[in-house]
């Protein structure tokens, strides 16, 4: 069978389980990037039930077919060729359910919206989250936190699928959250959904911290640029952006991509940069930063694809 008829036959097992409107070929990545970079999925999938996802899941382990889950795109680079298979987004999936003290979030939902969520029913906890960019998937997978909180200090539990398709419910304890970490990635597990446990407050005292914390994102952060965020862990003991400012390297740029001028822990996308320009920044920055310091730079970006 030639390649362009296996291509159709993926393609139309793909629309059978989630339908044509959930399925497209050939989909340009950079557009569900924060950066604004990244090559073209072969298969760019969107399904709108845990269902789907389970049985996507199953069909890619079946006939071998590479897959990688895509969330909100704001942690994450993806190389100038693109990706090769399926990329699942689970944006669809965007539910979000208040229950006494408890916040039922699903993957898709922007983190943010559940701590506005959590705000507009008077619960306090999420607010360090009301400005981080990502996804409720992404912010489990990488146990986002901002400002002394995290996403480790809330949950409770969370939805998932196996890498074999099979549903199921883990709990908080069970998933290894640390400092920008947890197992997810290590047992291929997709987040459906998370439960979140708050407490009770006060409207305009969580309303107060939320605006706090926004004004300091914004004046602080390079927002009128595409951006991955911040580009590297805190290294123990030092601040990346401090290291790198120290270097000489803010404002320093390759190609299209720059160290922000703003905060030297971001790296922009300032003049149409490829992905090559940018990780070979990152890659610029570790190694000048080792050079002058003897500290390693461990990225917290990820960065997935072809070359």
């Amino acid at each position: 069978m030639s390649w362009g008829m296996i291509f159709v036959k993926i393609y139309e097992r793909l629309i059978d389980i989630v339908s044509e409107d959930n399925v497209v070929c050939n989909k340009p990545l950079k557009n569900h990037t924060y950066t604004k970079l990244g090559g073209d999925a072969d298969y760019f999938v969107t399904p709108v039930t845990y269902e789907q996802v389970r049985e996507v899941v199953q069909f890619s382990n079946v006939e071998n077919i590479p897959f990688m889950l895509l969330g909100n795109g704001s942690n994450l680079i993806i190389k100038d060729g693109g990706i090769r298979g399926i990329v699942m987004y689970l944006g669809k999936l965007n539910r979000i359910a208040v229950d006494g003290t408890k916040v039922i979030a699903e993957s898709g939902a922007l983190i943010a919206e559940v701590s506005r969520k959590a705000l507009g029913s008077h619960l306090t906890g999420l607010e360090f989250a009301c400005g981080i960019p990502g996804s409720v998937g992404g912010a489990l997978f990488m146990n986002a936190g901002a400002y002394g909180g995290e996403i480790k200090d809330v949950l409770l539990r969370a939805t998932v699928v196996d890498r074999d398709g099979n549903i199921k419910v883990i709990e908080a304890k069970d998933l290894d959250l640390s400092y920008r970490t947890s197992n997810i990635p290590q047992n291929g597990y997709i987040v459906l959904d998370a439960e979140f446990g708050l407490e009770e407050g006060e409207y305009e005292s969580i309303k107060a911290v939320m605006d706090d914390l926004a004004y300091k994102r914004e004046s602080k952060q390079p927002l009128e640029y595409p951006t991955c965020g911040s580009v590297f862990k805190r290294p123990p003991g030092y601040f990346a952006g401090k290291l790198i400012q120290d270097s000489g390297l803010q404002g320093k740029q390759i190609g299209g991509a720059q160290v922000s001028l703003k905060h030297a822990g971001f790296i922009i996308n300032k003049e149409d940069a490829s992905a090559n320009e940018y990780i070979a920044l990152i890659e610029h920055v570790q190694k000048v930063v080792k050079e002058k310091f003897g500290v390693e730079l461990e990225r917290e970006v990820r960065i997935i694809g072809d070359d």
